[in-house]
């Protein structure tokens, strides 16, 4: 049987799998259940001293939308889309300390951990949160720099605010971690183009740890009436959003090599197993529980320990990182390995007659012949477009031979194209050269 444990932030977990800081934490009641299911950690909805962020939370909307906008009326599929209005923690910080003490101990007595978030008015406000919070005896703390909701709030400041800003997420992570003896993981947002760069700045402030990512700022139409859902913008996320997601878990892994918390796109284990794969240590999975119930969290882990010994993988650490590990890092490396060209396998066509491979072959690499699927190898580019359409997995790829491969049909580029350092210099160059011919 597989061994799930994994060490993160110092802390040993029995699982990976993490209840993220959503409405299935914000109480006490709550928070037990997700212990009972088999939480390996459980985040406290985010702790907070702002009045106007814990009303939010008491004025909550929810829109759950298949794939056609539409309202999901009964089972939700993994398709769904998860739109939303919310807050911070609907109880004030200081009112939740008797409830961490003993939250702390019974997640403890299970060999589950109880982890904080917090979201403050002014610098102060997170240091004293942050303080309240080890002081209860609870090891790791999260900074909600991710939550989209803030900016939608007149006056308040906080969120995916401070998340945007390199300086002052950098400041408020300093200022905890100087504060604080317990490890602090920071939740970046994708709601701008730096989170590579806010992981980078939090990291040389202090973070143990950052958690990628929180969800996206969005706007949803109902076409029907002609207005906006929710009454205008709001938090969106689900599992389409799980591939931008894993780019930045791929980055933060390959580029900085820090601790990271997976979040934005899990439904199951499978998608549990993408993020690890790709480079998170845990996984927060947290709308699912919202639209299923915490009785579907024991499902989850059950299928990814049944995942882990049916594919071979003894522990957590066998699947770590392996796919970011395997990827390139840009086409120049791409382009240095072996071309793939179609192989039709006629006698596993059941329908030649379909020609599905042939219309979505955009390069005449495909045809009809007597009555069979044609293969024009000089044509194939290796797209694997075919591959992906054939209703009978009747065509796959092979490895072309070394004189196809001298034929000049392989696109080439020069090494070191793509390093920053000389492309910055070279782009530089070209407008400066282009400048003074003008």
């Amino acid at each position: 049987m597989a061994n799930l444990e994994v060490e993160f932030c110092g802390l040993k977990f029995k699982n990976p799998v993490v209840v993220a800081s959503l409405e299935t934490t914000n109480s006490p009641e709550l928070i037990r259940e997700c212990v009972d299911a088999g939480a390996g950690g459980m985040i406290v909805k985010t702790l907070t001293d702002i009045e106007d962020m814990a009303r939010l939370t008491e004025n909550s909307k929810y829109a759950i939308l298949n794939e056609k906008n539409q309202l999901i009326k009964g089972k939700v599929n993994k398709n769904f889309v998860f739109y939303s209005r919310s807050g911070y923690s609907s109880t004030h910080y200081k009112e939740w300390i008797p409830d961490l003490k003993s939250l702390q101990k019974y997640a403890e007595d299970q060999g589950s951990h109880l982890i904080g978030s917090a979201g403050g008015k002014t610098v102060q406000s997170w240091v004293d949160i942050c303080r309240t919070i080890e002081d209860c005896g609870i090891k790791l703390v999260e900074l909600n720099f991710g939550c989209p909701h803030p900016a939608m709030m007149p006056g308040v400041h906080g969120g995916s605010m401070i998340g945007q800003d390199p300086d002052v997420a950098a400041e408020v992570t300093r200022a905890v971690c100087d504060a604080v003896d317990i490890p602090v993981m920071i939740k970046l947002t994708p709601d701008q183009s730096k989170p590579l760069e806010i992981a980078r700045k939090v990291a040389e402030a202090g973070a143990a740890a950052v958690t990628a990512t929180n969800r996206y700022t969005g706007f949803v139409v109902d076409i029907e009436t002609g207005s906006p859902r929710l009454g205008g913008p709001a938090g969106i996320g689900g599992v389409w959003a799980k591939p931008l997601s894993l780019r930045w878990v791929n980055r933060i892994f390959t580029e900085l090599g820090i601790p990271i918390s997976g979040s934005n796109g899990i439904y199951d284990h499978r998608d549990l197993i993408e993020f690890i794969m790709t480079g998170a240590k845990t996984v927060q999975i947290g709308s699912v529980l919202m639209l299923k119930g915490i009785k579907f969290l024991p499902k989850v882990i059950r299928e990814f320990e049944e995942f882990m010994d049916s594919h071979g993988y003894p522990d957590i650490a066998s699947m770590y990182g392996i796919a970011s590990k395997r990827a390139v890092r840009d086409y120049s490396e791409q382009f240095a390995k072996a071309r793939m060209d179609i192989d039709v396998k006629v006698e596993v066509c059941k329908n030649p007659q379909c020609t599905i491979c042939i219309q979505t072959c955009f390069y005449d690499a495909l045809s009809q012949a007597d009555g069979k699927v044609g293969m024009h190898h000089e044509n194939c580019i290796g797209c694997e477009l075919c591959v992906n359409t054939c209703p009978f997995d009747a065509n796959a790829m092979h490895t072309p031979t070394e004189e196809q491969r001298r034929s000049g049909r392989f696109f080439q580029i020069p090494e070191a194209v793509y390093e920053v350092g000389k492309f910055s210099k070279n782009f530089d160059r070209g407008i400066k050269l282009s400048s003074a011919k003008d």
